[in-house]
C-alpha cells in the first residue's frame, strides 16, 4: 500500500533543527504518509541523524550537493503518495496540518493544490502575527498569482501528479523556485484555501534563502519573465502595461521598501535593474538615479538630505 501523502524534506547541514521539523511530522494526527528526507552533502551529521530514526515510514536519501530544487526533485522522484508536501529542514507545521490540508484537497478533487495561513517564528521587535491568506479561487486569480509568491513551500498540499506535469523545480533558480512551480500548477486548476494557520517558518539568524533580498527580487523577476514566454496567450491578456506594472512595479515596490529601511546595497541593485528597463515615474527615477553614483557618494547624499529635512513638531 502506498501511503496518502509522500513529504519531501531537503536537508543541508541541518542537524540542529532535524528535532523539531521531524518531530512536527511525527506529531500530525493524520498518520498515512512517508517523510523522503533528501541529505544534500550535509557535513554536520544530519545524515546519521536521519539514518538513526527507528520510524519506518521516514525514508533516507543521500546525494552529493546540487542545492534545494535538486533535492526536492530527488525527493519527488522516490514519492508514492497520490499528493506532496514539501517541508524545509528548519520549519515546522501543526499536529493538524496534514489532516486539515488533505481533507480539503481530496473533498474537492477538482482541485490540484490546498493552501492555508502561517506565523513566521523568531523575528525581532514583535514582527510575525499569523497569517490566514485571502480565498485566491476567483476571476483575477492568476494575475494575483503571477504577482507572488501567494504562500510558502511548506504551507501547502498539491497532488503528485500536478507536480509532475509542471516538471518539478526550477534548478536554474536559487530563489523564487516554489513560486515558479505554484504558478505552474495553481494556475490552470483549481485550488482550495485551508483558513487556519498550521505552517511556521522559523528565522534563526542563519543564511537563510530569504537573506538575500536583491537575489530574491530578481530570480523572481526571472521566473516572471519564463512564465509569460511559456504562456504568450496569458501575456497577451494582461496586456503590456498590466505586464510591466506586475514585474517591473514589482521589482520597483522592493526597492523601496530597501531603500527607506536604508539597505541601500539591495535597493541601489534593485533600482539599477528597473532602470535598465526604462520603468517609473520622472518622481521614481529622482530617487532611482543617484544608484548609478559610488555607494559612498549614494549614503553622503541620504546623510545630507537626513540631516536638511524639517523637524516635525506636530
Amino acid at each position: 500500500m502506498h501511503p496518502a501523502v509522500s513529504i519531501v524534506m531537503p536537508c543541508h547541514d541541518a542537524l540542529a533543527h532535524l528535532p523539531a521539523s521531524v518531530g512536527s511530522v511525527l506529531a500530525q494526527t493524520f498518520g498515512d504518509w512517508e517523510l523522503i528526507a533528501v541529505d544534500d552533502g550535509s557535513r554536520d551529521g544530519t545524515l546519521a541523524w536521519l539514518q538513526a530514526q527507528t520510524d519506518p515510514r521516514i525514508r533516507v536519501h543521500s546525494q552529493a550537493n546540487q542545492g534545494v530544487s535538486a533535492a526536492r526533485n530527488a525527493g519527488l522522484r522516490l514519492a508514492r503518495g497520490d499528493h506532496v508536501a514539501f517541508l524545509d529542514a528548519d520549519d515546522t507545521w501543526s499536529p493538524d496540518f496534514m489532516a486539515h490540508m488533505h481533507t480539503a484537497l481530496t473533498s474537492t478533487p477538482a482541485a490540484t493544490l490546498a493552501y492555508c495561513g502561517w506565523q513566521n517564528l523568531g523575528l525581532p521587535g514583535g514582527q510575525g502575527a499569523p497569517f490566514v491568506p485571502p480565498d485566491y479561487e476567483n476571476a483575477d486569480k492568476a494575475a494575483t498569482l503571477f504577482a507572488g509568491c501567494r504562500w510558502p513551500i511548506h504551507a501547502a498540499l498539491v497532488r503528485r501528479a500536478a507536480v509532475e506535469a509542471a516538471g518539478g523545480f526550477d534548478t536554474r533558480l536559487r530563489n523564487a523556485e516554489d513560486y515558479a512551480l505554484w504558478l505552474r500548477v495553481a494556475v490552470p486548476a483549481p485550488i482550495v484555501r485551508v483558513p487556519e494557520v498550521l505552517a511556521y517558518y522559523h528565522f534563526h539568524g542563519n543564511a537563510q534563502a530569504s537573506a538575500n533580498k536583491a537575489r530574491a527580487a530578481l530570480q523572481h523577476l526571472v521566473a516572471q519573465r519564463r512564465y509569460l514566454d511559456a504562456h504568450p496567450a496569458f501575456r497577451t491578456q494582461l496586456g503590456r502595461q498590466r505586464v510591466r506594472e506586475l514585474t517591473l512595479g514589482t521589482l520597483l515596490a522592493q526597492a523601496y521598501a530597501s531603500y527607506w529601511k536604508r539597505d541601500l546595497a539591495t535597493a541601489r541593485r534593485l533600482f539599477r535593474a528597473v532602470m535598465r528597463q526604462g520603468y517609473g515615474t520622472l518622481r521614481d527615477w529622482t530617487y532611482m538615479l543617484p544608484a548609478l553614483l559610488p555607494e559612498a557618494w549614494h549614503r553622503a547624499l541620504l546623510r545630507r538630505r537626513d540631516k536638511n529635512k524639517p523637524v516635525s513638531h506636530g
